[in-house]
């Protein structure tokens, strides 16, 4: 079995890293296929110009200065999963997150998720939130990550599920950050 990288790296995403998050995403939507689920492969190209455009907030995480992760943080959470009154709480949305399928079962989301909850600590939100529409994801960040169902949409024909887990630092954290 592979060993989580030994050190991995949080920091804001830059126009270098177009490439390669397109080439992760890319490599993530041939697992997901192989595997009879739903890809990313006629997004990925749009997705991974988003670290040319400084005012959207994507992150990535690597190791041994290669790109693993990524994921977006938005200060605000959609309207059309949260109520006004939770959109007014200094929470950070996750979206669109993905790791590097070479690091499957290795928990690479898991370490991503939790710098979020860490920096959201540390940057003055109580919570963290994320959607998702697959049910197997949900599945697993409620049973394996702690996340917490918070409620169902229904939007064009699928069921959007809205998550939050409280922010929370996190001392024995593996991921460093750099600004």
């Amino acid at each position: 079995m592979l060993q989580r990288p030994p050190t991995m790296t949080m920091r804001p995403a830059t126009p270098d890293d177009e490439k390669p998050i397109a080439e992760l995403i890319h490599a993530r939507s041939d697992w997901l296929q192989a595997r009879g689920l739903a890809d990313w492969h006629a997004a990925a190209d749009e997705l991974a110009a988003q670290a040319t455009d400084p005012d959207i907030p994507l992150w990535v995480l690597t190791a041994a200065g290669e790109v693993i992760g990524c994921t977006t943080l938005y200060e605000e959470s959609p309207a059309s999963l949260w109520t006004a009154q939770e959109r007014a709480e200094p929470a950070i949305f996750m979206a669109t997150t993905v790791t590097d399928p070479a690091y499957a079962g290795q928990r690479i989301g898991c370490h991503l998720a939790w710098w979020v909850l860490d920096h959201a600590a540390r940057t003055g939100h109580t919570a963290v939130r994320r959607g998702t529409i697959e049910p197997g994801l949900v599945r697993y960040y409620r049973d394996v990550q702690g996340w917490t169902v918070v409620r169902e949409i229904n939007r064009d024909g699928a069921t959007v599920t809205g998550l939050s887990r409280p922010a929370t630092q996190m001392p024995d954290l593996t991921v460093t950050s750099t600004y």
